[in-house]
C-alpha cells in the first residue's frame, strides 16, 4: 500500500560526515560583491571610506561621507565552470540576477565652533558577502564505485542493528536508525536496502559486508546545484575628529541560507553484475545566523597620504542542517522509493566560530583628479572551530582544520581617475587558498573595471568583475576519493545608483 508520509527526525547524536571541513570553509569565506564603485576598484577601500560597502573593510569610512545618501546595487552573475573528472571535460554556464547591496548613511555635522568632533555618521547597510548560486556537472569513468561509500560506513556495523522491526516501515526504520544509532548505521541501512551491499553472513552479529556490484570501471554522472547566500546587515557609527582622523565601529548581523542538491547516476558495470544502474541523490539545507563586530580608523597624514587600519572580531554562527536522501538500483527493496526527500534528518543546532581578520590600508590622493589605494588583510583559518568542541566528531573536524588550513593573505589594489563628472576605475584582488597545500580550493584572482557618472544630486556606477578560482569538488565524503576538478570563472556585472538627500 502506498504511504504518503512526511517525517522530520532530530538526529540526537552529532553524525560523522554531517559537518566537515568543507562546511567550515564555505561559511567562513567571503566573496563580497558590494557596490559598483567598490567592485570597480577591487575592494581597496580601507583607507578611503565614502562607500557603503567599504564599511565591511573599515567602519571608520562612514565618517568620510559629507552628506546623507542611499545606494542600491544589483548584480548579474555569470559563472563558467569547466569540470575535469574521470578523463572527461564538461562545462556549465549558469546565470543569476540579484539585488546584492542596499543601504544609507545619515551625516550630522557639528554646529559648535569649538567642538573638535566635526561630524558623526550613522549608517545601515546590507551586503551579500557570498552568493552560493551555482551549477556544476561532472561525467567520467573511474574505478571507484558508489558501493565503496556504503562499505566504508558499514565496516563494524552489526547486521542485526539495521534490520526492520516487526511492522516497521522502511522509511520509519531509516529515520529511527539515524536518530538513535547515528549516520554511519543509517547509511549502512541505506546501502543494504538499496541493494548495493550485503552482509557476509546473515547472522545478527555479522560486521563484514560485501559489494553486490561487479566492475573494473564504472561510468558516473554527477550534478550539484547550489543556491542561497551569506549576507551581512551592518549597523555603523563613525566620527571625524578635526579634519585628519576618523574612527568607527560596526555591529554585523549575519544570515546564512544554503541549499545543495546532488544527483548521482552510475552505470557501466560488468555484464554479469546483478546491478546495472544505481542512482543516489542527496539534498542538504543549512540555515543560521551570526554576529561580529568591526572597529577601525583612517588617518589623513597629509593632503596626499591616508592610512587606515581595522579589526573584525571572530564571527559566531549558530547553524542547523537538514539532510534528505533517496537511492535506487536493480537490487533495491521494492519499497525503497518511500525513502525520499519527504524524510528529513534534522541535525542538532551547532556553532561555528570564524576567525577574526586584521586589515591595513594605504591610499594616495591626487587632488580632485584621482586616487590609488592598497589593502592587505590577514585571517588565520586554522583557528576556525566547530562547537561544542567536546563532541567527538567535531573534535575530528577541528583537528583537520588546525592541520590543513592556514593563514590567508589578501591583497587589493584599486585606482580611480576623474574627468569632470566621469570616473574611471580599475582594481585587482588576490586571495590565498585557505589550505596549506592546495586541496579543495586554490588561490583567487580577480580583476575589475568600472565607470561612474555624477549627475550632481545622484550618481550611477557600473562595474565588471572577473573572478577565477580552481576548486576540487568531492562527490561524497568517503568512498569516491577522486574529486571533480573545477576551473571556475565568474564574470559579474554590477550597477549601483546613489541618491544624495
Amino acid at each position: 500500500m502506498k504511504r504518503n508520509l512526511t517525517f522530520i527526525i532530530l538526529l540526537v547524536c552529532s553524525l560523522a560526515s554531517a559537518q566537515n571541513i568543507s562546511d567550515v570553509i564555505r561559511y567562513s569565506s567571503e566573496n563580497l560583491q558590494g557596490t559598483a564603485r567598490y567592485q570597480g576598484m577591487g575592494g581597496a577601500f580601507g583607507a578611503l571610506g565614502g562607500d557603503l560597502s567599504a564599511l565591511n573593510v573599515n567602519p571608520a569610512g562612514a565618517a568620510v561621507f559629507n552628506n546623507n545618501l542611499g545606494t542600491v546595487s544589483g548584480t548579474l552573475y555569470n559563472r563558467d565552470n569547466l569540470v575535469t573528472y574521470g578523463g572527461n571535460n564538461t562545462g556549465s554556464t549558469p546565470n543569476y540576477l540579484d539585488i546584492n547591496q542596499a543601504g544609507g548613511v545619515l551625516v550630522f555635522k557639528s554646529t559648535l565652533p569649538t567642538s573638535r568632533w566635526s561630524k558623526v555618521a550613522i549608517a545601515l547597510n546590507y551586503d551579500k558577502t557570498e552568493n552560493f548560486e551555482n551549477n556544476i556537472f561532472a561525467s567520467g569513468a573511474t574505478n571507484e564505485g558508489i558501493d565503496n561509500y556504503f562499505l566504508n560506513f558499514a565496516e563494524g556495523v552489526p547486521f542485526g542493528d539495521i534490520l526492520l522491526r516487526d511492522g516497521e516501515f522502511l522509511e520509519e526504520a531509516y529515520l529511527d536508525i539515524g536518530a538513535n544509532q547515528g549516520f554511519g548505521d543509517q547509511q549502512t541501512f541505506l546501502g543494504y536496502f538499496g541493494g548495493l551491499i550485503d552482509p557476509a553472513t546473515m547472522e545478527n552479529d555479522n560486521t563484514i559486508y560485501n559489494s553486490n556490484a561487479s566492475y573494473t570501471s564504472v561510468n558516473q554522472e554527477f550534478s550539484r546545484i547550489t543556491s542561497g547566500y551569506n549576507s551581512k546587515f551592518t549597523l555603523n557609527v563613525a566620527s571625524q575628529y578635526r579634519e585628519r582622523f576618523h574612527i568607527g565601529a560596526s555591529l554585523n548581523f549575519h544570515s546564512i541560507l544554503y541549499n545543495r542538491y546532488d544527483e548521482f547516476t552510475e552505470t557501466g558495470y560488468d555484464a554479469d553484475s546483478e546491478i546495472q544502474r544505481t542512482t543516489f541523490d542527496n539534498r542538504l539545507f543549512t540555515q543560521g545566523s551570526g554576529f561580529s563586530m568591526n572597529v577601525g580608523f583612517i588617518a589623513k597624514l597629509s593632503e596626499f597620504l591616508r592610512l587606515g587600519g581595522s579589526y573584525q572580531t571572530p564571527t559566531w554562527y549558530r547553524l542547523e542542517d537538514e539532510l534528505s536522501q533517496r537511492i535506487s538500483s536493480d537490487l533495491a527493496d521494492e519499497d525503497i522509493d518511500f525513502i525520499n526527500f519527504d524524510q528529513i534528518n534534522l541535525f542538532p543546532t551547532y556553532k561555528l566560530t570564524v576567525p577574526g581578520k586584521i586589515t591595513g590600508s594605504l591610499a594616495l590622493i591626487f587632488g580632485k583628479n584621482g586616487l590609488l589605494s592598497f589593502d592587505y588583510s590577514l585571517q588565520d583559518f586554522s583557528e576556525a572551530k566547530l562547537r561544542p568542541v567536546n563532541d567527538v566528531n567535531f573534535a575530528t573536524v577541528n583537528s583537520e582544520v588546525s592541520r590543513d588550513l592556514g593563514a590567508v593573505n589578501t591583497f587589493r589594489i584599486g585606482g580611480e581617475y576623474r574627468i569632470e563628472r566621469v570616473s574611471l576605475r580599475a582594481g585587482y584582488r588576490f586571495e590565498e587558498s585557505p589550505y596549506e597545500n592546495f586541496s579543495a580550493i586554490g588561490d583567487l584572482n580577480s580583476i575589475s573595471g568600472g565607470i561612474g557618472y555624477n549627475f550632481g544630486g545622484s550618481r550611477l556606477d557600473l562595474a565588471i568583475n572577473r573572478i577565477e578560482r580552481d576548486t576540487a569538488e568531492h562527490l561524497f565524503d568517503t568512498g569516491i576519493n577522486s574529486p571533480a576538478l573545477n576551473n571556475g570563472v565568474s564574470l559579474n556585472g554590477t550597477v549601483s545608483y546613489t541618491v544624495n538627500f
